[in-house]
């Protein structure tokens, strides 16, 4: 494994780049991920690098099930997002690809000077799975603000040299013309998972066997992922 020299941004809205320069740092987001996404899994040894079958159904039940076992309370926006995307779950369309799971603006290296991805980081929650899922990930950003893990809700765009989410998408669907649409579905399946990932950390902290992290309550912070993603479902950016 090799050194790669680059630049790693820890917030969507890029506080530490040239306004100038931001629109394009997202389009180099967008582009890095289709062609992660183009990657034939058994070209490169990982064929069996996960389970077969519709993804957002297992993983609907593995993140459901996490939720059901938690003694984290005082959630019930959870309870109805399980619920809706249960009801909603579409059907399996074969598409399968590398799944990073943890896809999003400060998990890339981008070039030392260009607007261009030279390695993707953490691998951690990588498996095989749906390409919507990442690219519903990376679109949390839209509906979360930035002190909900450094979301763009409630910013100028425009002023601050940013995209909307539809031009982010549609970068990454040109590269991608055989996908299937983003749906609401598969945003509000992401802000679900990240509300469990936080339920799970909560846990943690009560138990004593994981630190706090400063200045967040992540039961707090879980509850709102989870509002996040009711507004999606019904069609809102939150406020």
């Amino acid at each position: 494994m090799a050194r790669v020299e680059g630049r790693v941004f820890a917030d969507g809205a890029l506080s530490e780049a040239d306004p100038a320069e931001r629109h394009a740092l997202w389009m180099g987001l967008a582009d890095a991920m289709a062609e992660m996404h183009k990657v034939r899994p058994e070209a490169v040894g990982l064929g069996d690098f996960g389970k077969p079958g519709n993804y957002f159904e297992r993983q609907i039940g593995r993140w459901g099930r996490q939720w059901e076992a938690s003694e984290t309370e005082g959630i019930p926006e959870l309870d109805r997002l399980l619920d809706w995307l249960k009801a909603n779950l579409p059907e399996d369309d074969g598409a399968v690809s590398l799944a990073h799971g943890d896809y999003r603006m400060g998990n890339v290296l981008f070039h030392p000077t260009e607007p261009r991805v030279v390695a993707i980081l953490d691998w951690e929650l990588s498996t095989l799975g749906h390409p919507l899922a990442d690219l519903g990930y990376c679109c949390m950003a839209w509906h979360t603000a930035p002190d909900e893990y450094g979301g763009l809700l409630g910013l100028d765009l425009d002023a601050e040299g940013l995209p909307q989410e539809d031009a982010f998408v549609a970068r990454y669907m040109q590269q991608m013309p055989d996908s299937a649409p983003l749906l609401p579905f598969h945003e509000a399946f992401a802000l679900f998972r990240f509300a469990v990932i936080w339920v799970g950390i909560a846990d943690r902290v009560r138990q004593g066997t994981a630190a706090g992290h400063a200045g967040t309550d992540p039961a707090q912070l879980a509850k709102r992922f989870a509002i996040r993603g009711l507004e999606v479902i019904d069609g809102g950016h939150g406020g």
